[in-house]
């Protein structure tokens, strides 16, 4: 039986870092990367506990651990994470009177995967993190991450832009709340 929830206590928060390491890119083999999907951004404890605090993350738990998570990111972190500050300088030459927020990072454990997490991490987010906070949920994708793309748009993201960053090219996409 799969929990969602908001992100309540440091062992969350360490669960959510343990799943983030198995799924960045130097952790992958092979095809993995391709077939499965990847994670960016290496969170340190310190910033995730931070981000927190701004406004929860959203997890998803099965028998007392982490399986799935999506970080909540206010526009106050803009210039808290490196790789992050370029997708804050185009969302704010796209949007300026609409209240958003920035999902950080969305990663489920590959046993769970296709069986609905993905979909449910963003429905909670939604429906308890956004409800009258925000207006819209917006995150990046790195486009070689076909995986994330697809998924994403399979549950209703929009494209708003791509833009290249240093040697990457990324997708920003959208989700009325």
């Amino acid at each position: 039986m799969i929990v969602y929830s908001k992100a309540s206590s440091e062992i969350e928060l360490k669960q959510i870092l343990e799943l983030q390491n198995k799924n960045l890119p130097q952790s992958l083999f092979g095809k993995e990367k391709v077939n499965e999907g990847f994670v960016t951004v290496c969170h340190s404890i310190e910033v995730l506990k931070e981000m927190n605090n701004f406004c929860s993350h959203t997890i998803a738990k099965h028998k007392d651990k982490v399986v799935g998570y999506a970080l909540s990111m206010t526009k106050d972190f803009a210039l808290d994470i490196v790789v992050l500050k370029p997708m804050f300088h185009e969302i704010s030459k796209i949007i300026s009177n609409k209240k958003y927020i920035v999902m950080g990072q969305i990663c489920i454990d590959k046993e769970f995967r296709g069986k609905g997490l993905f979909r449910g991490l963003y429905e909670f987010m939604k429906t308890t993190i956004c409800l009258n906070d925000f207006e819209i949920i917006i995150t990046e994708i790195d486009m070689t991450n076909q995986r994330s793309l697809k998924a994403h748009e399979s549950i209703g993201f929009k494209k708003m832009k791509d833009y290249k960053s240093e040697d990457k090219n990324w997708r920003i996409v959208s989700l009325k709340v």
